[in-house]
């Protein structure tokens, strides 16, 4: 998985934990698990660009199935804001709390009807440079005024979610991710690995052997 947020990376392992490929376990690997490699420089517009150009990009320095995602929050009455800058709203030195901060520091004076918002988030996934598939997840919600809730990262603090009536930091991590953007996205990616069976070459039959973190190493 090409990121360095672990809160991504845990929640896909859950998402993933009993999906095998020709039989054999899936192993999701992040960044943080791997010697590290050069990150590429986001320039992208949308979620869809970047997220394929971060696959591509470490495809190409990875000999497995390389998954890429970009998502983020969009606020309608910041016109979309933050959106691909999610992460680094509050930059220079940004974090959740921050980010937090800003979003409601700009939303103060915006009554709850028109603080509608929707995360969003792309997924792709690709293999020695080459797209093999797309994904991509939804929900819609509310910004409240005040964080609630000690699970999750990002918004999930600040991000009202009217059909359990519950802020997504509110929620147990196996509810969040049966509903959220990321979770509707690795539903989708899920069916397509059980459908796919086993990634290409490698094997006699086609599917490459799966080893451990330790023993993989980047081309």
């Amino acid at each position: 998985m090409a990121t360095g947020n672990a809160g991504k990376v845990r929640e896909i392992r859950r998402a993933l934990k009993d999906v095998t490929l020709n039989g054999c376990p899936l192993e999701i690997v992040g960044l943080g698990d791997i010697p590290p490699i050069a990150a590429p420089i986001e320039r992208g517009r949308t979620f869809e660009e970047n997220a394929k150009a971060k696959s591509l990009y470490y495809s190409r320095e990875w000999a497995g199935l390389t998954l890429a995602e970009d998502s983020g929050l969009e606020i309608e009455a910041l016109g979309g804001a933050p959106g691909v800058r999610s992460a680094r709203f509050s930059a220079p030195q940004p974090d959740d709390a921050k980010n937090i901060r800003k979003a409601l520091r700009l939303l103060a004076s915006v009554p709850m009807p028109a603080r509608k918002a929707r995360f969003v988030c792309v997924m792709v996934l690709s293999e020695r440079g080459r797209v093999v598939a797309e994904f991509r997840g939804e929900v819609r919600g509310r910004i409240i005024v005040e964080p609630r809730g000690e699970n999750g990262f990002g918004y999930d603090p600040i991000f009202y979610y009217r059909p359990l009536g519950r802020t997504f930091a509110e929620l147990p991590a196996a509810v969040k991710n049966r509903v959220s953007h990321r979770g509707r996205a690795v539903a989708k990616l899920r069916r397509f690995l059980e459908k796919r069976g086993a990634p290409s070459g490698g094997g006699p039959d086609g599917a490459r052997p799966v080893t451990s973190a330790r023993s993989r190493r980047p081309r």
